[in-house]
């Protein structure tokens, strides 16, 4: 077992590429990217800028925003890694004065996204970010899969209903729109 654990963004669906102006790839390390936002002014914010705002992650390769992140095991050198790639962007994107104080706010960011962690491997984390009073504030939440049986109503994806009635049956392959999504089949 690793010594270490982090959290990884996480794409469910394709969403975040339309939420955000920037996603970030499925699988990135991840920080809760508050420090992208000191500069601004929260409640000028619209549009996807508001939304990565309120409910974006930061990738740590990309610095693009996901919504939710998974609990994952990372080594020892995965988790250097990610330090010195955050560094390398609080250095040269946020101008850090130096390496070694870029470095220090990138453990402090790692730490953080750590912290988030002290929950089973494969937990799956959401935050929602908020202004106050000139300062940031995170809250986050566990997602948990709901037993099966717990709610009928929501239990499956889809509910199929017989009719008597003679209709044109539409014909969806999905597997193959899966495959393929401009083909239509």
């Amino acid at each position: 077992m690793s010594p270490f654990k982090l959290p990884r963004t996480l794409r469910l669906d394709p969403s975040d590429t339309f939420v955000f102006t920037h996603a970030a790839e499925p699988g990135e390390w991840a920080v809760t990217g508050s420090f992208l936002f000191l500069d601004s002014d929260p409640a000028a914010l619209t549009g996807k800028a508001r939304a990565a705002f309120r409910s974006g992650f930061a990738g740590v390769r990309s610095l693009g925003f996901s919504t939710l992140v998974v609990v994952s095991e990372a080594s020892e050198a995965e988790r250097a890694e990610a330090v010195e790639t955050l560094a390398r962007h609080i250095l040269e994107r946020f101008g850090a004065p130096d390496l070694a104080a870029a470095r220090g706010a990138a453990e402090e960011e790692i730490a953080v996204a750590a912290s988030l962690c002290q929950l089973p491997v494969g937990s799956v984390v959401a935050m929602h970010r908020t202004a106050e009073a000139g300062e940031i504030h995170e809250n986050f939440r566990t997602l948990h899969q709901r037993a099966p049986g717990s709610d009928p109503l929501h239990a499956r994806a889809f509910h199929f209903v017989e009719t008597d009635e003679d209709e044109v049956e539409e014909d969806a392959d999905l597997v193959a729109l899966l495959r393929d999504p401009a083909s239509g089949r």
